[in-house]
């Protein structure tokens, strides 16, 4: 198991394979190595998880899982959320068992770049009872992000994030980072964080799990091989560009 922490007042335990559907290893996604180790060895969450890896090595398949085990919808949105505009997921969330800790919240947040836009139609066109959402298609693309994040992410419940820094400035990424500190503070919201950010990243209080042919394993920040590339290359661009 990775992690090993009790967080009784946080959502999610642990994430394993589901006892009663098994995957078969030989087929896609238990081809990809993180998803092969979680199914083998279970991964526990602890207050933030993130996730970094290159692309295509699984890290989004993983957290688009999870946040489907958790009862969210793929292409984002709350545990009521039901927009759907082309399906493309895996199946492996309905392999995945969520050992949840007693007595505390279901309620949960998937966010993930790529379908923003989908995801803004469907918000206008199903307008919360509540209170009127912001015009977010009339916002920049970090500007619309960043409202969602503060409006959606609140409270105690599971906040599921796939790379958002797609959206957001340098300055952006550091707000969006300052808001999660803020909501981990209190103790009882979840983060799991897929990023090629290393300013997200950095997260305090997080696990920071390296994705690869390896599978998953427990890297401190400051030896991921993203961080590492991201000093040299701006310490001297040039060394980059002539391999290009």
């Amino acid at each position: 198991m990775l992690g090993g922490m009790d967080f009784p007042r946080l959502p999610v335990r642990q994430v394993r394979e589901h006892p009663a559907a098994p995957l078969d290893r030989r087929t896609w996604p238990a081809t990809l190595a993180p998803v092969r180790h979680l199914l083998d060895h279970g991964l526990e969450l602890g207050a933030a998880t993130v996730l970094i890896g290159e692309n295509g090595s699984g890290k989004s398949t993983l957290v688009e899982a999870i946040a489907g085990a958790y009862g969210l919808s793929p292409e984002g949105g709350s545990t009521g959320a039901r927009h759907s505009t082309r399906p493309t997921e895996s199946d492996l969330h309905e392999h995945l068992q969520l050992v949840r800790n007693p007595a505390t919240t279901r309620h949960g947040y998937f966010l993930r770049a790529e379908t923003m836009h989908g995801f803004f139609t469907y918000l206008e066109n199903n307008p919360s009872t509540r209170r009127p959402d912001p015009s977010f298609h009339e916002m920049s693309h970090g500007e619309s992000f960043l409202d969602l994040v503060r409006d959606r992410i609140h409270g105690p419940g599971l906040w599921v994030l796939d790379e958002p820094e797609s959206a957001l400035s340098f300055t952006g990424c550091l707000g969006s980072l300052s808001i999660l500190m803020d909501r981990m503070a209190g103790g009882t919201s979840q983060i799991v964080l897929a990023t090629h950010s290393p300013l997200l990243a950095s997260l305090p209080g997080a696990d920071v799990l390296e994705v690869g042919p390896w599978g998953l394993r427990p890297t401190l920040w400051e030896d991921l091989e993203l961080v590492h590339h991201w000093r040299t290359f701006l310490q001297d661009p040039r060394r980059y560009h002539r391999h290009l």
